[in-house]
């Protein structure tokens, strides 16, 4: 029988060879191998089913070759993704991938594949990755997903799924996603979440907490599509377009944060779907965002009623245009809610700010009013707040960034009694017109904590500081970074009560005493400071100074209380525990960035404090990739902590002085060797004979026949009663007579004995020496030996005539002689004879050993 396990293998080849376009192909064998199958279940076929088969599987051998080559080509490679950081995050997005790549390691919790081309997610796409904890597959192209492509990843918390093409959503996509905390199916094709009557999408999803759903094409929300979802702090509903909505679809859910209603088609076309979605949306506790609405009069805000009888207090527009009349109606529907917070963010404002028909509504709970960037026509004709004074009196925070505001009346700042916080960031105020917001520093603005000014056209820092905010007493926080100040006056007048100061983002050189001293937070990061050593505040806890030309560390003894030091992007060359000794608070550190200097001490220092075992108390709390070697060149860019220094680096004093033993341990060794070899016998005789060659060649250029004598006789003091009695005698009274060279007769005075010796042995045919142990020991005997052993090695090995008058044993003979103790080894030496009747004998044959005859 041909069972499930006979078919699988061609289901699986039905999967590869459809990608080439052979799926009809398999169809047809499938065919053929189902009937098979079920002819094989008859009695009577079972006796010829192995002769069918056996005929069969030939017919398929014949033409899966072809289609084999089909799916060949069909095949894709997966591309590889790399590198991860040690934060096991692999970026992957913009890298234009059709499919999933594999990443290198297995373990990765962060993927990021947003921004490319990928069109299908398979089921063994992502089987390796069971530690995946956020995956980003949005702005891709992706139609369809595998029911089990994520069932390995039970540790997901957040999936994006975001701008892509899915028609239709799958519940087994998310049914083993249980610790799934965030996900987001904005901007697909789908119209529906889910078909009608199926599992519910959401339904193994108990841990969502972030939920964005909806596009464009979506038509239904229906009553079932979330169940699962219990609680969430932030949904999000993409609805512009929306036809149907079951009332309580929403309404399920509770707790609600934040909910976000994209929703200009019904605001349009059904006010009552709005306002069912509204009433299971909004409550007390719920911050309700609208967007892209268009908001012209009473039909269209009608809705908002029913966030008044709901109770809620918080309300966002967002991407939206209004008119007068809506804001009126608004305000209308409105009156007496308990509305705390009322903003707008990217609003088109058409109208002048006329608004008195509603300036008996009551709004006595509004806190908070926020808007940013908005677009205003007619700006000139825009008169003013004052219509809405009866708002101004209850406002506690006023927030106005990016709208384009270059003034604010003083007559409307005096009507702002409860404001405690107001920004005005992002605008066109300068000197002149913050002067008048300011009411010219009268301190109107009494009960004022927080100022926000930054990002304006402001140039004094003088004028803010000493005129228009001395005077408000409770200023806590003060922000006028961003702004074209170029210098700080010496000193300033400050309110007592300012704690938070934000000078950064400006072109400042340099800090004065200016600074208050009731400082505790500073930020005067990316200026142009290229020191901070001249103010000292002594309750700062905080201060920023990333984004300078700072080289070194401000000094620790002038911030006593600092707690958090940031100098980021500096030109910090390095530092130490000296310099941090000083901080008898410092917490934390943020040096990263800077133009660092690695040397030894340096990496070795900075590695410490990154250790778990660090001395310091004080933490650096950036990133180790943010620390950079700018200098050796060699390691210019390395990672710090990667950073590997020979010893010859990191200890030269050490290595110079192991060196320096090792060298004067070697030269001793050296030297003992050499004076063992006579080394220095040698190299000073070599000197000397180098030099008495020189000064004979300098006496033969003016002595015509330098050869003067017959020998040179060699002998101690010791032995000069010999000489003189029977050696010089003998042979210059002898016939022919011999003519000697004797020192004590003929050496020339004045001159260095060294020369005479070598003029001497020069300008005599031969070399007598009288050998006795009074001539081993003496020291110029010695010399005459010396010379006499260079004059051998010249290769006259006849030049020398060994006498002994008395017996010596050629051991005697000091070992560097080598010559001399070979020659008294191999050739015949006289020996003065005690026997009288033999000295005849010796004399004879002295004469003939002086003359150059051959002495046998």
């Amino acid at each position: 029988m041909i069972t499930l396990q006979h078919i699988q293998p061609h289901l699986r080849l039905r999967n590869v060879l459809s990608v080439s376009g052979s799926q009809q192909y398999v169809s047809r064998v499938l065919a053929l191998t189902s009937a098979t199958a079920m002819c094989c279940n008859r009695p009577n076929f079972r006796e010829r089913r192995m002769g069918s088969l056996a005929m069969l599987w030939p017919a398929l051998f014949l033409l899966f070759p072809c289609q084999g080559q089909s799916s060949t080509t069909g095949v894709v490679e997966r591309s590889t993704c790399g590198p991860c950081d040690e934060r096991l995050f692999c970026n992957c997005s913009s890298r234009n991938y059709t499919y999933i790549p594999t990443v290198e390691i297995v373990d990765v919790l962060t993927l990021d594949l947003s921004s490319n081309s990928i069109t299908t997610v398979a089921e063994d796409d992502l089987r390796d990755y069971e530690h995946l904890q956020t995956l980003d597959l949005h702005s891709n192209k992706i139609q369809s997903i595998h029911d089990r492509s994520f069932s390995h990843q039970q540790r997901l918390l957040a999936l994006d799924l975001s701008n892509n093409q899915l028609d239709v959503l799958s519940p087994a996509w998310f049914s083993k996603l249980q610790s799934l905390q965030h996900l987001s199916l904005l901007g697909n094709g789908y119209r529906t979440l889910g078909p009608e009557g199926t599992f519910p999408l959401f339904r193994s999803l108990n841990s969502l907490r972030t939920l964005r759903f909806g596009n464009p094409g979506l038509e239904e929300v229906r009553r079932g599509d979330l169940v699962g979802v219990r609680q969430l702090n932030e949904l999000e509903v993409y609805g512009n377009n929306l036809k149907r909505y079951d009332p309580g679809s929403l309404g399920d859910i509770w707790p609600l944060g934040v909910v976000t209603l994209h929703l200009r088609g019904p605001f349009q076309d059904d006010p009552a779907l709005v306002s069912s979605i509204f009433r299971d949306v909004a409550n007390p506790e719920t911050s309700l965002v609208v967007a892209d609405v268009l908001l012209t009069g009473k039909l269209s805000t009608g809705p908002f009623a029913v966030t008044n009888q709901q109770r809620t207090r918080s309300i966002m527009l967002r991407n939206s245009t209004l008119t007068d009349e809506a804001i009126v109606y608004l305000l209308k529907v409105m009156d007496g809610a308990p509305l705390e917070f009322i903003g707008s963010e990217y609003m088109l404002f058409k109208g002048t700010g006329s608004w008195k028909e509603a300036r008996r509504t009551r709004h006595e709970n509004l806190d908070t009013v926020y808007f940013r960037n908005i677009q205003v026509i007619d700006a000139y004709r825009f008169t003013s707040f004052l219509p809405v004074a009866f708002l101004l009196k209850y406002l506690r925070k006023i927030s106005l960034i990016n709208c384009t505001v270059f003034v604010m009346p003083c007559l409307t700042s005096t009507l702002l009694i409860n404001l405690e916080h107001l920004d005005l960031s992002g605008n066109l105020l300068s000197d002149l017109t913050l002067t008048e917001s300011l009411c010219h520093g009268k301190g109107y603005l009494k009960k004022l904590r927080v100022l926000n000014v930054s990002d304006n056209a402001l140039k004094s820092l003088s004028l803010i500081s000493q005129q228009l905010v001395f005077r408000l007493d409770k200023l806590v926080h003060l922000d006028i970074s961003q702004n074209a100040y170029t210098s700080m006056p010496p000193a300033c007048s400050w309110p007592p009560t300012l704690t938070h100061l934000n000078l950064s983002w400006a072109k400042l050189r340099r800090v004065t005493p200016c600074l208050p001293q009731s400082l505790e937070v500073l930020d005067l990061g990316h200026n142009d400071l290229t020191f901070f050593h001249s103010v000292s505040l002594r309750a700062l806890r905080e201060l920023h100074l990333s984004g300078n030309k700072l080289m070194q560390l401000p000094p620790g003894w002038l911030l006593p209380s600092l707690e958090i030091l940031l100098i980021q992007s500096n030109s910090l060359n390095m530092f130490g525990p000296l310099d941090l000794l000083h901080y008898r608070r410092l917490r934390e550190l943020q040096v990263g960035w800077n133009r660092f200097v690695c040397s030894c001490e340096f990496v070795s220092f900075i590695v410490k404090m990154w250790g778990e075992a660090a001395e310091s108390s004080v933490e650096l709390v950036d990133r180790p990739e943010t620390y950079l070697c700018d200098s050796p060149l060699p390691l210019q860019g390395q990672r710090l902590d990667k950073v590997q220094l020979s010893a010859l680096e990191c200890h030269p004093v050490l290595l110079v002085s192991t060196l320096c033993g090792f060298t004067l341990v070697s030269g001793i060794l050296v030297g003992i060797v050499l004076w063992k070899l006579h080394a220095m016998w040698y190299l000073k005789m070599m000197w000397a004979w180098l030099k008495a060659k020189r000064n004979s060649r300098r006496q033969k250029r003016w002595n015509a026949d330098p050869l003067c004598y017959d020998a040179f006789v060699s002998y101690s003091e010791h032995d000069e009663g010999w000489v003189e009695e029977f050696l010089v005698p003998e042979l210059e009274n002898s016939q022919p007579p011999l003519s000697l060279c004797l020192h004590k007769r003929d050496f020339l005075p004045g001159h260095w004995i060294v020369d005479n010796i070598i003029n001497a042995m020069e300008r005599s045919r031969r070399t007598l020496f009288v050998l006795s142990e009074s001539f081993v020991h003496s020291e110029w005997c010695r010399y005459e030996l010396d010379f006499s052993h260079f004059r051998l090695f010249d290769g006259n090995t006849d030049a020398a005539i060994l006498v002994l008058l008395e017996p010596i044993s050629k051991d005697n003979v000091p070992k560097r002689f080598c010559k001399l103790r070979k020659l008294m080894s191999s050739r015949t030496y006289l020996e003065w004879p005690t026997e009288e009747e033999r000295r005849n004998e010796f004399w004879s044959n002295l004469r003939l050993a002086v003359r150059g005859d051959d002495t046998g």
